[in-house]
């Protein structure tokens, strides 16, 4: 009779650890489409970013370069087109970041670093673990209960 019983114990306690794991399993898969959600967003938002702040770029470089131009051409003095030159390299970087090949050159120098340099990502102090949260969680509980008295 205890046989019977001890199996059927077994039997339900295996159950539920499938039942378990099977949950913990969607719970971490559902987490992980949640932060890719995430970082697909932030990443459109920096994007449309870029190409908003192009615009008002754009015409600030546009009244300058023709504004400098015009001011070279009728004082006769050609290094009044000296500042155009780093105004367009900034110009040059911010139609790259907004319609260009900028963040896939980006993704690709992250992707080498994640490879080749994994030691620069390194945390001071190694990756948290249970423990040290715990005992930093620990010691402020102490120091409030402290301050408290």
């Amino acid at each position: 009779m205890g046989f019977l019983l001890s199996k059927s114990m077994d039997a339900n306690f295996k159950k539920q650890q499938e039942f378990m794991l099977h949950n913990a399993r969607l719970q971490m898969e559902r987490q992980i489409v949640m932060q890719n959600q995430m970082r697909e967003r932030q990443m459109a938002m920096q994007v449309a970013w870029s190409r908003e702040f192009l615009k008002y770029y754009g015409t600030f470089f546009t009244l300058a370069t023709v504004g400098l131009t015009v001011g070279a051409i009728k004082r006769r003095k050609p290094f009044l087109l000296a500042p155009i030159v780093p105004l367009g390299f900034i110009m040059a970087y911010q139609v790259d970041s907004a319609y260009g090949t900028f963040i896939y050159r980006v993704r690709g120098e992250a992707e080498s670093i994640m490879t080749s340099d994994h030691d620069r990502l390194d945390l001071p102090h190694g990756t948290p673990t249970f423990e040290s949260i715990e005992k930093a969680r620990r010691a402020r509980s102490n120091l409030a209960s402290f301050l408290e008295k």
